[in-house]
């Protein structure tokens, strides 16, 4: 294997493990609020993503890293195409994190219930425009012979969020964090809220299976066996499931096309593949360098957090 391909492979991955663990915590975001009966519930939903949520963000960082080193060209497109969903994501993210570090700072049941407020429409946002950007990504950009995206302005970056793929995506990628933080919330969660989420996972998957049937039909099986597990009530492997089904839609996305990583809507002549898009090979050595010193201290440290709070959060109320 080419360092190229390697390097495009590392990059799906990372990108794969954001949009996993960083799936279900924009789940959670918004069904902590909407689940929850009281403060102490609510706070229950929160306190299941509170340890991992930042860790998670890890992934956006490293993949975007990677996509900038190893796929200069690629990187550019993107930026330059879809600047305006990625301002708002980092707008969202930033608010997003405000609301769950500040929740517990105030003492009043008012000021948990504004940061679950922003919690939950930042996350929703955070999604849907995700979804967005996989929808586009799917279809691809105007890319011009030179690489670049064609057109000028805010245009440029509005147009391909209003395209029918990216309100597809965007309403796919809200339906599935839902059912990840659902399933997340089963998983973690004891007392009434455990059985709410249960009830509100099977609720996401119907709209979802029914976007999955116009996108990609073959698809349905994906949407199939979390129904199933989830109305058996095993936890575990219905979590495991949405994950394996998020994961696979991903890499479905970014690599349908390949070599191609960025198709042009203009001309297939114009599209950025994964040899014309990457570094040079002294940089793809130097960064594989780095990689192999950073990334398993990232994955060791992540699993370490992740096995210390395994437990699960009662939101059933303890008699004193």
């Amino acid at each position: 294997m080419d360092l190229p391909t390697l390097w495009f492979a590392l990059a799906v991955t990372c990108w794969v493990l954001f949009f996993v663990l960083e799936g279900f915590d924009f789940g959670v975001g918004v069904l902590a609020g909407a689940l929850g009966r009281d403060d102490h519930e609510r706070g229950a939903g929160v306190t299941t993503i509170g340890p991992v949520w930042d860790g998670n963000e890890v992934w956006l960082v490293a993949a975007v890293g990677v996509t900038f080193a190893a796929f200069p060209d690629w990187y550019a497109a993107l930026m330059s195409g879809l600047y305006l969903p990625f301002v708002l994501i980092l707008l969202a993210l930033a608010a997003r994190g405000v609301a769950l570090e500040f929740r517990s700072k105030g003492g009043t049941a008012r000021w948990r219930g504004v940061c679950d407020a922003v919690l939950a429409g930042s996350s929703l946002l955070v999604a849907a425009l995700w979804g967005a950007v996989l929808g586009v990504l799917a279809t691809g950009l105007a890319l011009g012979a030179d690489g670049e995206v064609v057109g000028s302005g805010l245009g440029r970056s509005v147009a391909p969020l209003v395209s029918t793929p990216a309100l597809l995506g965007a309403a796919l990628g809200l339906g599935v964090a839902l059912v990840q933080g659902a399933t997340f919330l089963g998983l973690r969660t004891t007392g009434p809220l455990r059985a709410r989420a249960r009830v509100a996972a099977l609720g996401a998957l119907v709209p979802v299976a029914v976007l999955v049937a116009v996108v990609a039909p073959l698809g349905l099986v994906a949407v199939g066996v979390p129904a199933v597990l989830v109305a058996a009530r095993r936890e575990v492997l219905a979590f495991a499931a949405t994950s394996v089904a998020v994961a696979g839609g991903v890499v479905a996305v970014l690599a349908a096309h390949l070599p191609v990583v960025l198709p042009s809507t203009l001309d297939p002549a114009f599209s950025l593949t994964v040899a014309g898009a990457a570094a040079s090979p002294g940089a793809l050595r130097l960064i594989t360098i780095a990689a192999v010193l950073v990334l398993p201290g990232v994955v060791a440290y992540q699993a370490f957090s992740y096995w210390v709070f395994r437990r699960r959060v009662a939101s059933e109320r303890v008699a004193t």
